[in-house]
């Protein structure tokens, strides 16, 4: 069912880890048997699905869903502003727990050069009446999986980090979960591109209140892995913005100087994803010639891309077989590092920036020089870093942290830092 109207709800350490223990073992011993317990549920899919067995399906047919009209718009879109809610439906087939009620958004956000594009999205709240003042927001930017339509994360039952946000919900706040505009909608995905997955995220939580009125005004974003520079842009938006409910925000792994991030992923094994930048840099750029950055070799994976989540169309190549010499160089591919890289504008309102020391990608060593530039700029920031862990354990491990600061800011408690 497809509505226009607002949906109604059924009834001795260092410095950081000193704070770590503290919180931890301030908050983290009554919450952990409730969060816990959610993050289960929401893996457990026999749960969510009901008890009767379901016809054998593939791994593949029983982990997606498909792209449906819900996510098809007119060409042009019917005039709105950025934030406005072309349309919303209850939607009840994600892996989730059963307290939790789950909404798809569809709403107008903006392209890198500022054009009108339509993003999709998820909404989650408990179940049952909200508090006075609405249920507090979470505005979620999710990991990266891909630049193509079907690779949206509310085309996926487990929503991609379903778990993670069953947990926040599970606990009194509702999420507003962007797919990002191209990832369900057919417009160009600005993949990797921190400034417009920001404002994605920003204009999903007027969306989202239009749908559902029964969400408060208050909000924080959070993110993870290639989100949480996404949550970092929308600290450096809402600089511009200056949107009074906005408390805040939280990177859960992923932030770095963009250069450094993308010259170690080249020399590594996830090399390709440097197909997945051109394809960004292509749609922040118009202008720019793939063809200057990506060998021949690499033009096929990146026409591959296209239509696929994944770059794993042919023989593996190495990274001289991808990149042409000097691409680093090209100007179009420096504009993309400089407006990726954090510390290179002023934030508002304070963060909290979680790494891993074994990250594989953006390890706490490239974390703590963004924080540095960050700090420069008298910006407000608590970096948390989790010694021998990668990327997903800091995600598990940093529970406890991200929902006493969380609260905190809907408290309206002063925000730590650990800047110099």
């Amino acid at each position: 069912m497809w509505i226009d109207a607002p949906l109604g709800l059924p009834k001795t350490l260092p410095i950081c880890r000193r704070f770590h223990f503290a919180m931890r073992m301030r908050i983290f011993a009554p919450f952990l048997k409730v969060s816990w317990a959610a993050v289960l549920f929401a893996g457990a899919s026999v749960f969510a699905q009901g008890q009767t067995p379901a016809p054998a399906k593939s791994a593949h047919a029983r982990r997606t869903l498909p792209l449906t009209k819900f996510y098809d718009t007119s060409n042009p879109l019917p005039v709105g502003k950025p934030g406005g809610l072309i349309r919303s439906e209850a939607f009840d087939e994600y892996d989730l727990p059963y307290e939790i009620s789950a909404f798809r958004i569809l709403y107008h956000s903006r392209s890198p050069s500022g054009e009108d594009v339509a993003a999709s999205g998820v909404v989650l709240v408990p179940y049952g009446t909200s508090p006075v003042g609405g249920w507090p927001v979470i505005a979620w930017a999710h990991d990266f999986i891909g630049c193509a339509r079907q690779c949206a994360p509310s085309l996926l039952r487990s929503l991609n980090e379903g778990p993670l946000l069953a947990m926040y919900v599970t606990v009194g706040y509702a999420v507003v979960a962007t797919d990002y505009a191209g990832l369900g909608t057919s417009f160009p995905n600005a993949a990797l591109d921190m400034r417009s997955n920001a404002l994605d995220v920003i204009y999903s939580v007027a969306a989202a209140r239009a749908a559902l009125p029964q969400l408060g005004t208050k909000w924080v974003a959070a993110g993870y892995s290639q989100g949480g520079l996404a949550a970092v842009g929308v600290a450096q938006a809402e600089s511009e913005v200056a949107d009074p409910n906005y408390l805040g925000a939280i990177a859960i792994s992923g932030v770095g100087e963009a250069q450094e991030i993308f010259e170690r992923l080249a020399r590594g094994p996830s090399r390709r994803m440097l197909v997945f930048l051109a394809q960004g840099i292509k749609t922040v750029f118009p202008e720019f010639r793939v063809e200057e950055m990506l060998t021949d070799k690499a033009i096929p994976l990146y026409q591959h891309i296209s239509h696929a989540c994944e770059a794993n169309f042919g023989p593996e190549l190495a990274a001289n077989e991808i990149l042409k010499s000097g691409w680093e160089n090209n100007r179009y591919v420096k504009e993309f590092f400089a407006r990726n890289t954090p510390g290179h504008k002023p934030v508002n309102g304070p963060l909290l920036l979680i790494s891993g020391e074994a990250d594989p990608d953006v390890p706490s060593a490239l974390t703590a020089m963004a924080v540095a530039q960050l700090c420069k700029k008298k910006d407000h920031v608590l970096s948390i870093e989790y010694p021998e862990l990668n990327t997903s354990a800091v995600a598990r491990e940093s529970v406890s942290e991200q929902i006493s600061w969380i609260r905190a800011r809907f408290a309206g408690l002063p925000a730590p830092t650990n800047c110099p």
